[in-house]
């Protein structure tokens, strides 16, 4: 276990920095922002980010490794500019279509010391609605990840994959994690936490931890597809498809739309298999539970192409006290959103299907997961997004 004390970002240790950490580098300066940054956009591992005033429709994504991206958004006139087609104006809420290319300057702005990089994800509602999300820094060669030291603007790259969404100036589809040093947790040193503290349990009923013969590391911790659901769902629904037309989602509603507008969903077959068509959005579950405890964070990674031409997540974070709380909680199942390519993919139940890779954190944050935060997905299931009626 990791030590109560926590820094931000000046001893020797490593980790992921937690909720006061967080905290603190607000109060030095290192995360800024015009409008002040609220204290429910901290969370027990990483900071939400919010959109910005204006939106810029672009003609495609791009990475700006040899110039500043203000520079290519300050054109006079659009028609002359290879990027930009126009902008818009999101003080008052904007509706972005599906399927185009959007850039949008952050609230936020950085000055991280030296020693402290940053990696940005979609938030998991972001994910479960399919809309694909990337940060972009200036004078960088890829996406979310950025560089220690940096300081300099933030912007959003949104495109809306399957629904046509409406946005507001201050929503946060994305959040940030703060990370001193090398921070992941090795295989060995997994397969000893999961025996003091089981990181993995079955989602039958039970709810038994793996066995350590049953717990499978390589770099990460690898999990199955639930295509079987439990015996007793009456339903039978194992997934929901994304419908190919439907209204737009405006994200400052909770618990507003019905899911059938939407989503079809998907019954159980009888071979507990399922094709995936190409290019279709699904939403999925995990058919084990997983715990992330309170002094470690967790992230989704991308599974070696070898598993097939498929992204199979979007948000990738978990936060400490995931499926943990107080240590009351036998696991919660992951949500997946996949997104087959190409070819049309045949998936069976228990097939593995994702890899979660665990970090350590500076220090137990001061605030949890499921304990004093919000936790719209604690005790999930097969769960769509929180603006959906339950």
């Amino acid at each position: 276990m990791t030590s109560r004390r926590s820094t931000a970002g000046h001893a020797a240790r490593h980790g992921i920095l937690p909720y006061q950490s967080i905290k603190r580098l607000l109060a030095d300066g290192a995360i800024k922002a015009d409008v002040p940054i609220q204290s429910k956009q901290i969370q027990p591992a990483s900071l939400d980010l919010r959109v910005g005033r204006k939106a810029y429709r672009l003609l495609s994504s791009f990475l700006p490794e040899q110039s500043e991206i203000k520079a290519r958004l300050n054109v006079m006139d659009f028609y002359q500019s290879d990027l930009v087609m126009y902008e818009m104006d999101l003080t008052g809420g904007a509706i972005l279509e599906k399927g185009h290319v959007y850039l949008v300057p952050l609230l936020e702005s950085l000055r991280l010391p030296p020693t402290l990089r940053a990696r940005a994800n979609p938030k998991s509602t972001t994910g479960r609605l399919d809309i694909f999300t990337r940060v972009i820094t200036d004078l960088n060669t890829g996406f979310d990840e950025i560089r220690p030291g940096y300081q300099g603007p933030l912007y959003l790259e949104i495109v809306p994959r399957s629904f046509a969404i409406k946005i507001k100036t201050g929503y946060s589809l994305n959040q940030l994690r703060l990370i001193q040093g090398p921070a992941a947790v090795s295989d060995s040193a997994l397969r000893t936490l999961h025996r003091k503290v089981p990181v993995l349990f079955h989602n039958e009923a039970g709810r038994q931890p793996l066995t350590s013969r049953e717990l499978r590391v390589d770099r990460g911790l690898f999990l199955r597809i639930d295509l079987h659901g439990e015996d007793d769902q009456r339903d039978g629904i194992i997934g929901y498809r994304a419908k190919k037309n439907s209204h737009v989602i405006d994200l400052s509603k909770v618990g507003h739309y019905a899911a059938a507008d939407f989503w079809e969903p998907i019954k159980r077959h009888r071979n507990d298999s399922l094709l995936l068509e190409p290019e279709e959005f699904y939403i999925l579950a995990s058919k084990e539970r997983i715990c992330v405890p309170p002094d470690y964070a967790a992230e989704m990674v991308a599974y070696e192409a070898a598993c097939g031409e498929l992204r199979t997540h979007y948000a990738g974070f978990f936060d400490p006290g995931f499926g943990h709380g107080r240590g009351e909680i036998a696991g919660t199942q992951a949500v997946l959103e996949v997104r087959p390519h190409d070819v049309p993919f045949l998936i069976h139940d228990g097939q593995t299907f994702f890899k979660v890779v665990y970090e350590k954190m500076l220090g137990i944050p001061t605030e949890v997961y499921g304990v004093s935060l919000g936790s719209s997905y604690q005790r999930q299931g097969l769960t769509l997004s929180k603006h959906f009626k339950t």
